[in-house]
């Protein structure tokens, strides 16, 4: 019974940021982008077993909306994986949960090197100022969503609902 529950939520979580990442298009890619989904990265912190929920969302977000197929399949996903278990694996180490998210926001936004490195490749544009320019809205997206997630899992108990 676990188990389905388990799946249930994460398929949830999966089809939560498609959602979001369907409805803000605009802002969701290219060199400048304020992807509001990636908020949810921070549900890692809470419990590691969200990890394939977000990991599918992210994955199944850049395959239905992404202009730049493959890549985001590739780099997208790829940076998520990296953050995601870097952000697990230095979380068995911190016990309190702001310290936990913004960790998590400072593995997200330094990650961004290689959503950086998928842009420069694909659309030409300056990895460094490319860089710069990703890092920062995750970093605004990630530091927004750090009160949202704190605040869900009061109400939703996210540490124990899987």
């Amino acid at each position: 019974m676990k188990t389905v529950k388990m799946l249930a939520i994460n398929a949830l979580l999966a089809a939560i940021y498609i959602v979001l990442t369907f409805f803000l298009q605009p802002i969701s890619f290219s060199a400048v982008q304020f992807r509001i989904s990636e908020m949810l990265n921070h549900m890692i912190v809470f419990n590691k077993k969200y990890f394939w929920g977000i990991i599918c969302g992210v994955f199944l977000g850049n395959l239905f909306f992404s202009p730049m197929l493959p890549y985001d399949l590739i780099f997208g996903t790829g940076q998520s994986v990296l953050a995601l278990l870097t952000t697990m694996l230095v979380s068995k180490f911190i016990t309190n949960i702001w310290a936990r998210m913004l960790v998590n926001t400072g593995v997200f936004t330094l990650t961004m090197c290689f959503i950086a490195w998928e842009l420069a490749i694909v659309l030409k544009v300056p990895f460094l100022w490319t860089w710069l320019t990703v890092a920062i809205g995750e970093c605004v997206v990630m530091l927004i969503g750090m009160p949202i997630m704190y605040a869900i899992n009061r109400r939703a108990k996210l540490d124990k609902l899987i």
